[in-house]
């Protein structure tokens, strides 16, 4: 820095110390190269650090705040109207139920263990309620979890 504002110094005036730090950069900046998809790597083709690599990520990724506050608006709606579908399996409920929670965790919007278990039994349409009620009176909501409760407590129809 040279009042206030950055000096790029040329290669010739490199010290061992940015040498170094060039190298972990470009190691970085590999390791991202390959870890990437075909679209996700045309979106950071062109940065030049590692550094504008993981923002453009972040930003891809997580989104702006305006983005993430959409992202989970739209997501603890789905949550909120979750219902079993007349033609849907458990299996199938289960990916989508579960979809709309690692969703929400990924945004940092977490449930409890309790309100998640109960949310799914309350998604089931009344001719399940029989089963519902036997769940509900053998098992503990606060050890009962959504794994548990799809593998072993409900028959996969």
């Amino acid at each position: 820095m040279v009042d206030g504002r950055e000096v790029i110094k040329q290669k010739s005036q490199w010290d061992v110390n940015n040498m170094k730090m060039a190298q972990l950069n470009a190691k970085a900046m590999h390791t991202l190269f390959c870890a990437l998809g075909p679209n996700e790597y045309n979106r950071i083709s062109l940065c030049e650090n590692v550094k504008e690599i993981w923002d453009k990520l972040a930003i891809t990724h997580k989104g702006t705040n305006q983005v993430k506050e959409t992202k989970i608006g739209m997501l603890t709606h789905d949550y909120q109207l979750f219902k079993m579908k007349s033609n849907e399996t458990v299996s199938e409920i289960s990916n989508r139920f579960t979809n709309i929670i690692n969703g929400l965790n990924a945004l940092g919007k977490t449930y409890s263990n309790v309100e998640v278990v109960k949310k799914i039994l309350n998604s089931l349409p009344k001719s399940w309620e029989a089963k519902v009620i036997a769940i509900e009176e053998s098992q503990d909501s606060h050890t009962l979890f959504l794994d548990k409760l799809i593998g072993f407590s409900l028959p996969m129809s």
